[in-house]
C-alpha cells in the first residue's frame, strides 16, 4: 500500500468490493471472526459511518495522501472518531501530514525502504510485501528484521505462506509478544491459514476494500 498496494492485492480488494457487500458489513464480519480490519479509503462519508458503527477499536483506515483532495480531512476525521489511521503515499507526502500516532505504510521494494524502516522503527509501520520473488523477498526480509527488532508496532502485510512463516520466526527471535505486532492479510484469501493463526493467538488484520 505504499506507494500503492501491489497490483495483485488491489485486484483482490476490488474483487471483494465487486461482490456488492457493504464495507461496514464486511468489517463486522471480519471482527466477528476474531480479526481486526484494515480498510483503505479517503471517502469521508464512509469514515463517518465506520465511526458510528461501534467498530472504532477494531478498524484501521488507510488514507492515501499522494494526491490533493479530501484525504487529509478523512484522516483527521477517522482519528477524531477513534479509528486508527494509516497513511500511504510517497514519503515526502506522508511526512507532511501532522497526525500523531498514525501508522506509516512502506512497500518493501520501494527505493530506500530499509533505511525508511530504520528511521520509523520506533513507530507504527505497515510493511507491504509485493507478490514477487527474488530480490523483492530479500528486501522484505531485511525490512522485516529492522521493524521487528525495533521499539514500534509493525504490521506485516503479506499473503505468501512462506513469508508469513518467516515473519513468525523473526517475531519469536526478537521476543515479540502477540500484541506487539500484527499480520495483515487480504479478505477472502488464505482463510484457513488466517483461522489457524488467530487460534494460535496471533493478531491478524484483514484488508477489505473501502467504498461507501
Amino acid at each position: 500500500m505504499i506507494t500503492r498496494v501491489g497490483t495483485a492485492l488491489q485486484h483482490l480488494l476490488r474483487r471483494a468490493a465487486a461482490s456488492g457487500r457493504d464495507p461496514v458489513e464486511l468489517a463486522r464480519e471480519v471482527v466477528a471472526a476474531g480479526c481486526l480490519v484494515e480498510l483503505e479509503s479517503d471517502d469521508v462519508a464512509l469514515v463517518e459511518r465506520l465511526g458510528g458503527a461501534g467498530l472504532s477499536a477494531s478498524v484501521e483506515v488507510t488514507v492515501p495522501v499522494d494526491r490533493f483532495g479530501p484525504a487529509p480531512r478523512a484522516a483527521a476525521l477517522a482519528a477524531a472518531a477513534g479509528l486508527s489511521v494509516a497513511l500511504t503515499g510517497p514519503a515526502e507526502a506522508v511526512e507532511r501530514v501532522d497526525l500523531a500516532g498514525a501508522r506509516v505504510v512502506v512497500a518493501a521494494d520501494e527505493p530506500g525502504a530499509e533505511d525508511r524502516c530504520r528511521a520509523l522503527a520506533g513507530r507504527r509501520v505497515r510493511l507491504v510485501a509485493r507478490r514477487r520473488r527474488g530480490s523483492a523477498d530479500l528486501s522484505f526480509v531485511r525490512c522485516l528484521n529492522v521493524l521487528l527488532a525495533g521499539e514500534g508496532h509493525p504490521g506485516i502485510a503479506v499473503s505468501d505462506p512462506r513469508l508469513i512463516a518467516i515473519a513468525g520466526e523473526r517475531a519469536a527471535w526478537n521476543g515479540r509478544t502477540p500484541d506487539s505486532w500484527e499480520l495483515v492479510m487480504p479478505y477472502g484469501e488464505l482463510v484457513s491459514e488466517r483461522r489457524r493463526l488467530v487460534a494460535a493467538g496471533s493478531v491478524v488484520r484483514v484488508s477489505v476494500r473501502g467504498r461507501s
